[in-house]
This record gives C-alpha cells, sequence and structure tokens, in this order.
C-alpha cells in the first residue's frame, strides 16, 4: 500500500521553486506566475494557498487556491485551479483528498463558497461540489462547467 504525504506549501516553503516548476509543466503557465501565487501565500499575503501530494519527495499531484481562474466571472471566488494529478497515481482518491483538505481548510479561516472551472463532468460531484453555471473562460472558444463547494 502506497502511503501518500499531503501538505500546503507552508507546511513545506523549501518546495515552492520545484512545485512551480512541476505546475507550469502541467499546465503551460510560466514558472514565474506560479511563484508570484506562491510567494504572496507564503508571506500571508493571501490565505488562497497551494496543496500538494507527495509520494516521498516526489511531487505526484496539486492543486491551487486563486482569485479568479481565469474566466469571465469576476464575482465568483477563490477558485480551485491547476488540478493535476500523476497518470500513475490516478485512481487512489488523490485528487479528492487534496479537494477536501482545501475546501476545510479555507472553510476554517471562514472563506467559503469556493468555486472551481473545468471540463470534466461526475468527477467533482463525487467531492460534493455542484454544478452552478457555465462560465468562459479566456481565451476557450467554449465555455466551461463552474461549480461551487459550499
Amino acid at each position: 500500500m502506497q502511503s501518500y504525504t499531503y501538505i500546503n506549501l507552508r507546511q513545506r516553503p523549501q518546495l515552492m521553486d520545484s512545485a512551480a516548476e512541476w505546475f507550469s509543466s502541467k499546465w503551460r503557465v510560466p514558472k514565474a506566475a506560479y511563484l508570484e501565487c506562491m510567494e504572496a501565500y507564503l508571506q500571508n499575503e493571501t490565505e488562497y494557498g497551494w496543496y500538494l501530494c507527495l509520494d516521498g519527495e516526489e511531487i505526484v499531484a496539486g492543486l491551487g487556491v486563486i482569485e479568479n481562474d481565469f474566466h469571465d466571472r469576476k464575482d465568483l471566488s477563490p477558485n480551485v485551479c491547476a488540478v493535476y494529478t500523476e497518470p500513475a497515481h490516478r485512481g487512489k482518491g488523490i485528487a479528492g483528498q487534496l479537494l477536501r483538505r482545501v475546501v476545510e481548510e479555507l472553510r476554517s479561516k471562514g472563506i467559503t463558497p469556493v468555486y472551481l472551472l473545468t471540463d470534466h463532468t461526475g468527477f467533482y460531484e463525487r467531492y460534493g461540489w455542484s454544478f452552478l453555471c457555465m462560465a468562459q473562460g479566456d481565451g476557450e472558444a467554449e465555455p466551461s462547467r463552474m461549480y461551487i463547494h459550499q
């Protein structure tokens, strides 16, 4: 049985550079953009944070929380973003554990509801998320599904 460690970046700030590199490689967003958001979180400028799943010292999954996930519904904030699990580690409940952790941590700080923009259907519902509306992603041809967790 595999043993994973779930953390937020404040628990292991030394992972900031490798985490920014990891997220950048998955989503083709410049590493500098991740570093800027992560630095604000580590400096306590925001409670919108970054969450990782580690297998030993290897990042195998992660997600972030940001003001807006590049969509036209600026009134819906904060947004879970960059949800990704390495293919070899999928189907093991990792994303669900990360999603539960972020919702619980934000709720403990009085931050609720939380939103998420995705093209997936049926996945997020398993973890208490509800479809809210369609939202237009910046630069996207078609609208995507906006979910809410209260």
